[in-house]
Order: C-alpha cells, then structure tokens, then sequence
C-alpha cells in the first residue's frame, strides 16, 4: 500500500490517481479515505487527479497512541502534499476534515493551494464556549468518548443509522449499504485515535485559521445537518474568510457528499472550473 512516514514515525496510508489538477480530499471523523469514493471516481473521469490519505489513527495509516490532534492532522496533511509535489491544488474537507484543511492552510500556507472547500464542517469552534454561546454543550463530546471507550462497535452501527445520514428523519430512504460501509470504515481505525479525534474536532478554535486563508473558499452545510449544527458553523466560517461563499443545502443531513453525491459534486466541479 502506498504510504509516507511522518517526522514522528506515522505511516499515512494514502490515493493517488489520475492525472491533472490535484483536488486534495480530507475525511471526516471516524471515517477514512474511502468515505470519499462518489467524489473520487467522478473527479478522476473527469480528468483530475484525486488524492486522499487515512488520518493518523484511522483507516489504513498507524494505530499510535498519541498525535491526535490538529497540529498533528495539517502536518500530516501537509507531508502528503510535499511527499506528491502537489500544486495548485483544490483542498476539499468534510466535517473534521473541514477543520483539518482550515488548519493546514493557515499554519503551512497557500503556496501549494488553490482554492478550499469546506463540506458540512466543524469550524469555527463546535463546542460551546463563553464566545461561543451558540455550541454544543461539552457534555456531548463526552458522551461520544463515552461510548467510543465502552461500545463502540453498537455506536458506530447507531451514529449512520441516525442523525449522520438523516436516516432518523420521516420520509428518508434508509440505506444499509451506507451503514454498513460507515461501520467499516471506523471499525478499521483505532479507538484511542478516535477518542482523541472528538476532543480535536469539538474543542479546536480555527477562528484565527480562517481568517488567514486568502484563496477562494467553498462553504457547503445542509441546514438539516444534526452532527454539526448549521447556524454555528457553515455561515460563521463563510464570513471569517477573506474570499468565502456560503451554499445552504435546505434538508440535507450532515453526510450529504454520501447520500446527496451527484448534487454535491456537480457544485464542487462548478467551484473548481469557476
């Protein structure tokens, strides 16, 4: 398999395909690479090159007990983009990711970038704060390290069933292959990672990350998103950028680049040729 070892001995296990314009995809928590396979096989057949890597902890890439965080996740990142020699590359990052895209670009720069994506994402800040009035309370993030440390197995069956693809809404049409794929994923991880995971992407401030990115940045959120709420994310992160465009999804849950594909990536390759 295809990986790079970090400066801390992490091997990061990543895709490369294609030819082209690089268009960087950055996953989200538990997941992997894989979660952006719809976006992938589109981007590739369309003449771009498509890369992703398996966060640390996660899919593929080392199970270590430590690095779980965002300084950790954009270094990594970044070693993945300088290991390929990318440039001008689009960076695309769904809920984590999102975060992790927006740290990478403030803390290693825009030399290697082009435009920026942020897909149901989790800055500014999700958890609630004396700033931030409008989080979640922390006691929800301790609720998922709860049950990540004790039944993780059942949690990662129930979050997809639920709230993550909007499965618990009237109406929805109810996939067991996405389900299923969304166990997978994270059962491949590890649980310390992903313990970790929840504190770095609840707790991170990248208000300060945002304000420093200067290229073009895509901020797509569904308004009906029950993982990362939309009014303390996806407008906030739209205004803080220098060059940011908001585009609200009515209805669409918080893993709409899995259900919603098509839609989302019609938009993305609009962004990218504009």
């Amino acid at each position: 398999m295809p990986t790079i070892t970090t400066k801390d001995g992490v091997q990061i296990f990543y895709k490369d395909w294609g030819s082209g314009q690089p268009i960087v995809f950055s996953h989200g928590w538990p997941l992997s690479a894989d979660d952006w396979d719809s976006q992938m096989m589109f981007f590739l057949l369309k003449g771009y090159r498509v890369v992703a890597h398996d966060r640390r902890g996660h899919g593929r890439s080392s199970q270590v007990a430590d690095g779980h965080d965002m300084d950790h996740y954009a270094d990594d990142l970044a070693a993945v983009v300088e290991h390929l020699d990318l440039k001008d590359a689009v960076h695309v990052g769904h809920s984590t990711g999102g975060g992790e895209v927006a740290h990478y670009l403030a803390r290693h720069g825009e030399a290697r970038a082009k435009k920026a994506v942020l897909i149901s994402s989790v800055p500014p800040i999700m958890v609630k704060t004396e700033t931030n009035p409008g989080g979640l309370p922390k006691e929800v993030f301790d609720g998922l390290q709860e049950q990540v440390a004790t039944n993780r197995t059942q949690f990662y069956r129930d979050l997809p069933s639920g709230p993550f693809y909007g499965f618990n809404r009237p109406g929805a049409k109810v996939s067991e292959g996405m389900i299923a794929n969304w166990w997978r994923q994270g059962m491949m991880g590890g649980a310390k990672a992903h313990y970790d995971g929840i504190v770095a992407f609840s707790q991170t401030d990248f208000t300060e990350d945002l304000k420093k990115i200067n290229i073009p940045v895509l901020v797509m959120h569904g308004d009906d998103d029950q993982i990362v709420p939309y009014a303390d994310s996806g407008p906030l992160s739209a205004k803080l950028v220098k060059n940011g465009t908001l585009k609200t999804y009515k209805g669409f849950p918080h893993g709409m680049p899995t259900t919603e594909a098509a839609i989302i990536n019609a938009d993305l390759l609009a962004f990218i040729q504009s």
